[in-house]
């Protein structure tokens, strides 16, 4: 019995991929259908990164096809494929970097690090290419997190500096120029020319996403990354209680303001497990981030919960998606940077690399 292509697309129509919460025709995922007979092919190109889930969307697509009547052999060919988005006007994309992610939060003590180190650890285990920037100039956190406090980067053309390499990220910190107890007593002006050093003098290598660790607050570092760094799009880390929420809304209009649109938010230490009872206590209030994201129009990408060895992984350099990979924790934390990948595959893609330069010449 001959299948017609109408009845493969049909099917693939009613498959819903739980990761875009969109089925694989709408989204163009689904591509060169072919139909020979009874025997169907296709290619899924998935446009995030999901390497834990590659088994399990090829057997939902094969498993959908096999409801057809009459099908016979079913060949899917799996991919990712993560391309530069759009960023703000006038500003084309890093060399080296398709996407930068910014993460911040209005207010210091949410988590923020702990939370741009675990996501970024999250897409590199889910297959992306993935750097991390620690931009907090005064307080880096980041060598302390990545377990390379001591180490310092190297340059191999004697103006641009080399990444560091920790747990498949590529790393960049003013803290490994400088000693662990020295402080940053600079002035706004020579921090944001320490920023942009930092992010436009390293050699980033074809990186998929690059992590921005922000610091907190709504300051010249956040202006210097508005104006002058061209970021796909930036996430709020919030605690739920009112005091963080308050300067949470804030960042969130600070970017409105200045046209990098929000991806979501992720509300960090939401619920406290007790680890002897199994005692559930919202510490820090109940439902705020939920309640933000109602009322600016954006996703809530996900809660997490205020545990003792999120704290001691990452102190210890190996934060809890390489220190405790099938934790709850991880799991989180890797639901949470697919959606991200995601929302960044669902902004409009950047097409200035297909324009030729035009240069004119007085001849």
């Amino acid at each position: 019995m001959a299948i017609t292509n109408e009845a493969v697309q049909a099917a693939l129509k009613d498959l819903i991929d739980h990761n875009t919460g969109k089925d694989f025709l709408s989204t163009r995922s689904a591509r060169n259908i072919k139909v020979n007979g009874a025997d169907v092919s296709l290619d899924i190109e998935l446009g995030y990164p999901a390497k834990s889930q590659l088994n399990e969307i090829r057997h939902s697509v094969i498993g959908k096809l096999r409801s057809i009547p009459g099908v016979g052999n079913i060949r899917v060919n799996l991919t990712v494929r993560i391309v530069a988005h759009t960023v703000q006007r006038g500003l084309k994309p890093l060399p080296g970097v398709k996407n930068i992610i910014a993460i911040a939060s209005g207010k210091g003590g949410v988590g923020k690090s702990t939370t741009a180190v675990n996501l970024a650890l999250a897409l590199a285990q889910e297959g992306a290419s993935v750097g991390l920037l620690d931009a907090d100039i005064y307080g880096p956190s980041q060598p302390q997190m990545l377990g390379l406090i001591g180490q310092k980067p190297e340059s191999t053309d004697g103006v641009s500096m080399d990444p560091l390499l920790a747990h498949g990220l590529q790393a960049m910190s003013i803290g490994f120029m400088i000693d662990v107890d020295s402080p940053m007593v600079w002035r706004g002006p020579m921090v944001t020319q320490a920023l942009e050093q930092l992010l436009k003098q390293t050699n980033w290598q074809d990186v998929d996403y690059l992590l921005v660790d922000m610091p907190p607050g709504t300051g010249d570092t956040q202006l210097t990354l508005s104006q002058k760094v061209p970021v796909t799009g930036a996430v709020i880390v919030t605690t739920p209680q009112d005091i963080a929420l308050i300067d949470a809304r804030k960042g969130l209009k600070m970017f409105e303001k200045v046209g990098i649109p929000i991806l979501g938010l992720v509300e960090n230490m939401s619920i406290h497990i007790c680890a002897h009872c199994g005692h559930e206590e919202h510490i820090f209030g109940h439902g705020g981030g939920r309640q933000m994201c109602a009322d600016y129009g954006t996703e809530f990408l996900g809660a997490l919960p205020l545990e003792l060895s999120i704290r001691e992984l990452t102190d210890a350099g190996t934060p809890t998606v390489v220190g405790a990979p099938d934790s709850r924790a991880a799991e989180i934390y890797r639901t949470i940077a697919r959606r991200l990948a995601v929302k960044v595959a669902e902004r409009a893609r950047d097409m200035s690399a297909k324009f030729p330069s035009i240069v004119v010449q007085n001849t």
